[in-house]
């Protein structure tokens, strides 16, 4: 049957649109690869997240799910006498790649270090849908340790979901907090107890999607090889989303592509599986097992996806909790400004250590807040462009 010409006009008139909207969008977008591949590839130069595993394993999850793990030693030289094993979680949609800036730092300043794929993300095996958890990734990092640190001092740190996870492992096995952690830093991430899924938009519109994404995700899931082409042809545009949820500075094309293929190479079916347990997040109460502990909680000034005040209210959680805002930085802080976030770990750890020898009264020690601006970064992508004008 031939549509009446109101409604044929009409469904052209979107099209149109869209095209044109696509269009000019993939426009846009090459303009900005362009400048990101021309003038500030300087801020990741090649080889910059290249790196091997001393040693990687499979730990089992309790239920049973293989989980990949890797392990760096420092050298012989650099290793730090009775330091602690420092544990880095990822975010959603990432993977260990996500800590390779602070795997490097970490294992040059002397640490041990082991990093793992939360179940379903990277390497790690996919689970089944209704294992997808923020319990059950307590429960997952708790195996880890168990597997691969059995003993001695630990450094806890996590990024957006890996926050929570340790949250959850907190919450599970407190005995592992209090007898054995030292430091623990949450970086980008929340307590929960407030709708998670605003992405900017305001509480609204973010309830809205907190209800519709899984149902949407789950349904492009069944189409995943439609959505891979889709990328493979619309990688600009691709970019361009990335770099405006990721990023908050300029950074190198590199970076926005590495972060974009762990990002998008998460199968949307496992983004579905995660996001109501996310959505419905809130451990709060779980921080009272950090009291004591030497603890960060960094966060990006312009972070669309766990923004400044959940933060805030982590260290209004934690007593004696050092707060630490990046200005300029967005949610994936630990590839954005890289050396803030290594000098900030490093100096936790170090405090985390003396506190413990000296029998520090962390609870007791008043708050501190800093607002840091990564000068050095600012001065690169400064002279880059200057460079580029020039040429």
């Amino acid at each position: 049957m031939t549509p009446p010409p109101s409604r044929g006009l009409v469904g052209l008139g979107i099209g149109l649109a869209a095209a044109g909207v696509a269009t000019a969008a993939g426009v846009a977008a090459g303009r900005v690869t362009r400048e990101r591949t021309a003038r500030l590839a300087v801020l990741a130069p090649a080889g910059a997240y290249a790196h091997v595993a001393d040693r990687e394993l499979a730990v089992v999850a309790d239920d049973g799910v293989p989980l990949h793990v890797e392990v760096d030693d420092p050298a012989d030289d650099a290793a730090r006498k009775g330091a602690p094993t420092v544990v880095l979680s990822h975010g959603y949609t990432l993977s260990l790649r996500s800590w390779v800036l602070q795997r490097k730092a970490l294992t040059r300043a002397g640490y041990r270090v082991v990093l793992w794929d939360q179940r379903s993300h990277g390497r790690s095996e996919v689970a089944a849908s209704e294992s997808c958890t923020i319990d059950q990734l307590g429960r997952d990092l708790h195996r880890v340790i168990e597997e691969v640190v059995p003993e001695g001092p630990l450094a806890l740190i996590g990024h957006s979901m890996g926050g929570m996870t340790m949250m959850s492992m907190a919450e599970q096995f407190p005995e592992v907090v209090r007898e054995r952690v030292v430091a623990a830093a949450f970086v980008a991430t929340s307590a929960g107890g407030t709708n998670m899924m605003t992405l900017g938009f305001g509480q609204f519109v973010g309830r809205l999607l907190g209800r519709l994404g899984p149902r949407f995700l789950a349904r492009m899931g069944t189409q995943q090889k439609l959505v891979n082409t889709a990328r493979r042809l619309g990688r600009d545009v691709e970019d361009l989303i990335v770099d405006h949820y990721s990023f908050a500075s300029p950074v190198a094309q590199h970076t926005v592509r590495y972060t974009g293929d762990m990002i998008m190479g998460t199968p949307l079916q496992v983004m579905a599986d995660f996001l109501p347990s996310i959505n419905v997040h809130d451990k709060q109460a779980a921080l009272a097992q950090f009291h004591g502990v030497e603890t960060l909680v960094v966060n990006g000034q312009q972070d669309l996806l766990t923004p400044p005040d959940h933060s805030e209210a982590i260290v209004r959680l934690v007593p004696g909790a050092e707060h630490v805002v990046v200005e300029d930085a967005g949610h994936i802080i630990m590839l954005e400004h890289p050396e803030v976030i290594n000098e900030q770990l490093l100096e936790l750890i170090d405090r985390g250590m003396r506190a413990a020898t000296a029998h520090v009264d962390i609870e007791r020690k008043p708050r501190v807040r800093r607002t840091v601006t990564d000068l050095s970064k600012r001065r690169r992508v400064a002279k880059a462009r200057r460079s580029g004008r020039s040429a």
